[in-house]
């Protein structure tokens, strides 16, 4: 792989290539970091959307702190994949999960970009080993999945395949430090990541205690948002766990808890997803929004995850004009 065309930190203009919900999200992060960002997306109805979604997360973004020049001026919208990426100095990947789609998609950028680009996709499960089959030059092909919305949630994890240059890897979860984001940068390929295969146990058991009318969906999402979703906020499952064990740590609690790893708390195995499953949660889910319109429960999202960040630190607090909180 050539070497990229410029540092990590000297990136000013990043491509777009896929404008749904995680592209666009991606479009709303980078133009708030301060780059140009070029967008491609062959929906004829592309550019109205992707404005429109970088319209709505924009007081979001303002919340948070744009960076000095930052806004929403500064995208394009492309006709063609190869203007999108013709001056890009790095690209961001976000096109439905379809491996196909991917392997070709990911073979006409490597074929599009400059010499030296590095080429991120926002696979959420497909490892980049299965993507890259099909370019000239796979060096430059890597994982960097985000987490939705990619213009609030910090997270990304980075990640190569069999045939990525490590330097690639290396330089991509820089560049992501400095956009801003949360970087895990992964030592080998797994399906699903990290966050995904944590999240889709928890979706998994979900899904059976529904399944078994064991507990509703509001059951579920309380549970969560009241008990141990606050604690995640600011501190992971490993350490919250150590914390049981008192003074004695992880140590103390696997010894004394570890007897219940052979009881029948979980199944990780997916239920059926059978008509009366998907009914059950689409009703659920129905009733816990009470009335509100999914643009409504994306506001309060948005909101709240805000209000997480700012009260566990990772945010300064906000003032107002005359200097007081």
């Amino acid at each position: 792989m050539p070497s990229p065309p410029c540092a990590p930190d000297r990136v000013r203009r990043v491509a777009c290539i896929g404008a749904g919900v995680i592209g666009g999200g991606w479009v709303a992060h980078y133009l708030a970091r301060g780059y140009d960002v070029t967008a491609w997306d062959p929906a004829p109805d592309a550019e109205v959307k992707l404005r429109r979604l970088v319209d709505a997360a924009w007081p979001a973004l303002e919340q948070i702190g744009l960076a000095e020049g930052a806004s929403p001026d500064r995208l394009t919208l492309a006709p063609t994949l190869e203007e999108a990426v013709a001056e890009a100095e790095f690209v961001q990947e976000s096109a439905p999960e379809k491996l196909e789609l991917k392997r070709s998609l990911l073979a006409q950028l490597d074929a599009a970009a400059p010499a030296g680009v590095v080429i991120a996709s926002s696979t959420s499960g497909y490892p980049m080993t299965d993507m890259q089959t099909e370019a000239t030059d796979p060096g430059r092909l890597l994982v960097g999945h985000p987490f939705n919305p990619p213009y609030l949630i910090p997270l990304v994890e980075v990640v190569g395949g069999e045939k990525t240059d490590p330097a690639a890897v290396e330089w991509a979860s820089a560049f992501y430090k400095a956009a801003a984001k949360s970087v895990i940068t992964m030592d080998r390929e797994l399906p699903g990541f990290i966050a995904n295969r944590l999240q889709e146990a928890l979706w998994r058991e979900a899904l059976h205690m529904v399944a078994n009318g064991e507990a509703t969906v509001k059951d579920i999402d309380d549970s969560i948002t009241e008990g141990p979703g606050l604690r995640w906020a600011f501190m992971g499952p490993c350490l919250t766990f150590a914390l049981a064990g008192g003074e004695g740590g992880m140590g103390h609690m696997l010894d004394h808890f570890g007897p219940s790893l052979k009881s029948p708390w979980t199944r990780l195995e997916a239920p059926e997803l059978d008509d009366s499953l998907r009914t059950a949660m689409v009703d659920g889910c129905d009733e816990a929004a009470a009335g509100r319109t999914i643009a409504q429960l994306v506001a309060e999202r948005d909101q709240g995850v805000i209000n997480v960040l700012r009260a566990t630190g990772r945010l300064p607090e906000q003032r107002n004009e005359g200097g007081d909180k």
